[in-house]
């Protein structure tokens, strides 16, 4: 009889092993999986206050200020994103000391595409004076092209103005572009001048 008891405990206490076994088996596996499916949308680098400058041979291209920067480095189709809001100084080689400017409340770069995109009270100003205004914008350097289907508010350097209701799409250089469905209020002595 005490044989029998000898082996009934040591078959509940090997029983209960195995029992411990698979259960920590199938967390594990579960652990694995949860950690499989969990998002790699994270920044990998933030930068505070930061103040970027670009160049190219030497020549400052670029100047861009934001409060943050957050890089998404993890994932299939990295980006830059600036959610607090970015201001951009750009120069051209033409006119170096006077640079154009864009300010957004938002901005994500698509680094790899070279796709660019600004909302939230876009204002850009080129270097010969013109200023447009729009609610986002979006850049294709790989195409040198700009465009939105937002209404833009253009005001030319001589104080008259322009209004495209369905957009604009525009070189990237802003040396052509083009409006869509729109109106203005031109400087009729500089149309007449024109026409001399």
């Amino acid at each position: 009889m005490k044989f029998s008891k000898k082996i009934s405990y040591k078959n509940i206490a090997y029983l209960f092993s195995c029992a411990i076994f698979f259960i920590l088996t199938s967390c594990e596996e579960d652990l694995t999986k949860a950690k499989g499916n969990q998002s790699k949308n994270f920044p990998s680098q933030i930068i505070n206050n930061a103040n970027i400058i670009q160049r190219d041979s030497g020549f400052v291209t670029l100047k861009a200020k934001a409060p943050i920067i957050e890089k998404y480095e993890l994932i299939d189709s990295p980006y830059v994103v600036a959610r607090k809001g970015i201001n951009i100084e750009f120069f051209d080689k033409k006119k170096p000391k006077i640079p154009g400017k864009i300010t957004a409340k938002y901005a994500r770069i698509f680094e790899y595409k070279k796709f660019y995109e600004a909302k939230g009270d876009v204002r850009i100003t080129t270097n010969e004076g013109q200023r447009f205004a729009m609610q986002s914008i979006y850049w294709d350097q790989k195409k040198n092209r700009i465009y939105t289907k937002d209404t833009v508010y253009v005001t030319m350097e001589d104080g008259s103005t322009l209004v495209g209701a369905n957009g604009m799409t525009a070189k990237d250089d802003f040396s052509e572009y083009t409006f869509y469905n729109n109106s203005g209020n031109f400087n009729s002595k500089r149309i007449s001048e024109n026409k001399k």
